[in-house]
């Protein structure tokens, strides 16, 4: 960002350009391709665990696929960098609600619980996804990146083939039948 100065008067104003590109060209899926990568399993939920918390393990899916950007895997390391802690990850959850039927909730979490499948990006490390069991069959094969707008910056599930639609927040969406 440059800083022009112009004089009006006796007073030195500053005022600053910048470039802008238009709606359509920032939401262009080819101008907005980040490198990605599929996520490695780090560890998953024993059979035992699963079962002491009382999960069923058929809702779990046959083939578990993540894909997580460069850029989200970098912030998540910059995080537990500056943190001093290595197994700090983000937490996604799918919880009912929302004005499409499911939501995303994610949060900062210290380490993965028993219940858990981690995720880490291949060559980006430390840069941990802890997600529940019953969360996984819902994200299962999502993409998540880690996007900064003017309006603030924030992980997200970027493409979910298991959502149909979605609200323009980002974080609410409906099931394919």
């Amino acid at each position: 960002m440059s800083i022009a100065r112009s004089r009006t008067g006796p007073a030195l104003h500053k005022t600053r350009s910048f470039a802008s590109s238009s709606i359509a060209r920032a939401a262009s899926p080819a101008l907005t391709r980040v490198p990605k990568s599929t996520a490695s399993i780090f560890s998953a939920p024993t059979p035992d665990e699963l079962k002491a918390q009382e999960i069923d393990s058929d809702i779990i899916p046959e083939v578990v696929k993540l894909v997580l950007t460069n850029r989200a895997a970098e912030q998540l390391k910059s995080i537990a960098t500056r943190e001093n802690r290595p197994s700090l990850g983000l937490r996604i959850l799918v919880e009912s609600g929302g004005c499409h039927g499911y939501q995303y909730d994610m949060a900062l979490a210290l380490e993965r619980n028993a219940e858990d499948y981690h995720f880490t990006h291949p060559t980006i490390t430390p840069s941990n996804i802890y997600i529940d069991a019953v969360s996984l069959g819902l994200l299962n094969g999502s993409t998540i990146d880690f996007a900064t707008e003017l309006i603030g910056s924030a992980f997200r599930v970027v493409e979910n083939p298991q959502a149909k639609s979605g609200c323009g927040c980002g974080t609410s969406w409906e099931m394919k039948d």
